[in-house]
C-alpha cells in the first residue's frame, strides 16, 4: 500500500498509535495517519487516492471508542490549518472544524454572540456538527448555517441544513466525507450575561457528570420513548441513566473499564482498560437493560476500527 499513497504537503505517517489521541486513551493504530498541511493538500490527497482505500476522519476522539486492532486504510485528522475563527456579522461566526466547541462558544461570546452551550460539549467543530451535539435542550442543528466538507474525490462542496440530514445525535453525512468548517448562528447578547450563563453550565455539568475522567460523554442515546401498554397512550421520555441505574449496573466494571458511579450512562477507562474492556461492558448494559426493561439501548459513542 506504500507504493499507492500520494506525495503530500502535510504529515503522512504509516503505523501510527491513535490511543493517544483518542479521550479514552484506548485503541490500535491507524493503518495511515494524515495531517494535512490545507485544504488544497486534502483535496489533492484525496483526489490521487486509490478509490478502494477507505479514508475515516478523526477529531479529537471525544465520542469514540477505537478499537485494539486499530483503523484500517487512512486516517483523517485536520490541525492548525483548519482551526480558524472568524466573525461574519452580528450574529453569525465561522469556524474551522478542528477548533474546539469551547473555543467557538468563548470567541463567539467576546463578540456578543451567543452559542453558550458549545461550552460544555467536549471534542472539535467537525464532530459536533457530524453528530448534531446537544446539550440543555440545544443542538448544532438549531444554529447551523451551512458547512463546507471535502468529498471522498476530493471535491469542496458546501452543505445546508438540509444535506446535513440533521437527527437525534447524528446526521446523514458520508462516513467519509471531511467537514473543513462550520457557520453558525447565536443570538445577540451582552458578553458578560453569555459569559455567566456558561460558568453556570460548566458548574452543574461538574455537579452531575465525571468531567475529571477519562471518559467519551453519553455512552448511549437516551431512547426517543417508550409506551408501556404498547398502545401508545403511555409514552415516557426515558433517560439511558435511569435505566441503567435502575437495572444495577450503574458502577459496573469489567476489566479497567467502569460505567461511572457519579452518572450511570458514562463509560470511563478507570485502570488501563483496553477498547475490549470498554466496548464489552457498554454491551452487557445494553443487555442488563433490554433483559429487565425489553428496551434497546443505542450506542451514542462511535466504535471504529478492528477488533
Amino acid at each position: 500500500m506504500t507504493d499507492a499513497m500520494p506525495r503530500v504537503r502535510g504529515v503522512l505517517t504509516p503505523g501510527r498509535p491513535l490511543a493517544e489521541l483518542s479521550w479514552l486513551r484506548v485503541g490500535g493504530p491507524a493503518e495511515w495517519l494524515f495531517q494535512p498541511a490545507d485544504l488544497e493538500d486534502l483535496q489533492a490527497f484525496l483526489a490521487a487516492l486509490p478509490k478502494d482505500v477507505p479514508v475515516f476522519p478523526l477529531g479529537v476522539g471525544s465520542n469514540l471508542i477505537i478499537r485494539d486492532g486499530g483503523i484500517r486504510g487512512v486516517v483523517v485528522r485536520l490541525g492548525r490549518g483548519f482551526s480558524g475563527f472568524e466573525v461574519l456579522s452580528d450574529t453569525r461566526v465561522r469556524a474551522g472544524a478542528a477548533l474546539l466547541d469551547a473555543h467557538v462558544a468563548r470567541r463567539a461570546a467576546s463578540a456578543g454572540i451567543d452559542l453558550g452551550f458549545l461550552r460544555t460539549i467536549p471534542g472539535a467543530v467537525g464532530g459536533a456538527c457530524r453528530m448534531n451535539a446537544g446539550c440543555y435542550g440545544s443542538y448544532v442543528a438549531d444554529v447551523f448555517v451551512e458547512a463546507r466538507a471535502v468529498s471522498r474525490d476530493g471535491t469542496l462542496v458546501t452543505l445546508g441544513p438540509a444535506d446535513m440530514g440533521f437527527a437525534y445525535r447524528s446526521t446523514a453525512l458520508p462516513p467519509d466525507m471531511i467537514l473543513i468548517d462550520a457557520v453558525f448562528e447565536g443570538a445577540q447578547d451582552a458578553p458578560k450575561d453569555i459569559e455567566a450563563r456558561m460558568e453556570a453550565a460548566l458548574a452543574k455539568r461538574a455537579e452531575t457528570q465525571p468531567v475529571k475522567e477519562r471518559s467519551a460523554g453519553s455512552t448511549f442515546r437516551n431512547p426517543a420513548g417508550y409506551s408501556s401498554t404498547g398502545r401508545g397512550d403511555d409514552v415516557h421520555d426515558l433517560k439511558a441513566w435511569k435505566l441503567i441505574q435502575d437495572a444495577g449496573m450503574q458502577g459496573a466494571i469489567r476489566g479497567g473499564a467502569q460505567m461511572s458511579v457519579k452518572h450511570a450512562n458514562f463509560l470511563i477507562n478507570k485502570s488501563d482498560a483496553s477498547a475490549t474492556d470498554l466496548e464489552e461492558l457498554g454491551e452487557a448494559v445494553r443487555k442488563r437493560v433490554s433483559d429487565c426493561f425489553n428496551i434497546n439501548l443505542e450506542w451514542e459513542i462511535m466504535r471504529v476500527g478492528d477488533p
